[in-house]
């Protein structure tokens, strides 16, 4: 009689390819691929602009095929969309912002190593995300609604947490609210205008950070003590 297949030994075979396979590390091919296409893309996008960059020259820089960039992101304007994200995140990322909260500083240094990170990465010129940013504020696209979304509330939130501390006012105050844009009005102009309205920042961006940062924190604070009621 023909004996049939051994289905224990193959079922055995089996079961020893699966535990080998479980043991192999993820392929990370594909997110190699899309920091590659962020990166070729943020720094398109703050050279020549989203009109001007096309998912070829995209493609050609980060060294891909043109069909990933729908595959990752689903379009050049979803790309976009995730470099403008990016690029807010590399200014202050809402984790460093709630270790810098969360630190055992008085409120006022946390206040001062929050200007003094805005300023540092803005002033970066190595990076493209504060080009990137500074095009999209001051042309803004219908993508710009992705960052309140994505990143800016959760920002919001932590920075009124700080000014309370500062002020002694509740982190719903209408106040404190009207504080944070006066806080933070300065360090994004810097940031996103003082670049593209030279030679007028001139002189301001050539005193150096560590002169900018203690000006801006100050400047904040006299403004701070002036609605708590303590100046």
């Amino acid at each position: 009689m023909t004996k049939g297949p051994d289905t224990s030994r193959s079922r055995a075979g089996q079961g020893a390819a699966q535990a080998r396979a479980s043991r192999r590390p993820m392929r990370t091919d594909g997110e190699a691929t899309r920091a590659r296409l962020l990166e070729a893309a943020g720094s398109l996008f703050a050279e020549h602009g989203f009109a001007e960059t096309t998912n070829k020259a995209i493609a050609a820089e980060a060294e891909a095929d043109i069909a990933s960039i729908n595959y990752h992101f689903r379009s050049r304007a979803g790309l976009y969309r995730e470099v403008l994200v990016e690029a807010h995140r590399r200014i202050i990322s809402v984790e460093e912002l709630r270790a810098i909260a969360g630190s055992a500083l008085p409120p006022e240094q946390k206040l001062r190593a929050f200007i003094a990170r805005i300023i540092g990465q803005g002033l970066d010129g190595q990076g493209w995300h504060a080009r990137v940013l500074s095009r999209e504020v001051l042309s803004p696209s219908s993508h710009l609604d992705v960052l309140p979304v994505a990143e800016i509330g959760a920002k919001m939130e932590i920075m009124l947490r700080l000014l309370s501390e500062i002020t002694g006012l509740a982190p719903d105050d209408p106040a404190l609210r009207r504080s944070l844009f006066s806080v933070l009005g300065p360090c994004a102009m810097l940031v996103v205008a003082a670049p593209r309205i030279t030679p007028l920042a001139d002189d301001v961006l050539g005193m150096g950070p560590e002169v900018l940062v203690d000006h801006l924190c100050r400047f904040a604070l006299g403004g701070l003590r002036a609605i708590s009621g303590t100046a």
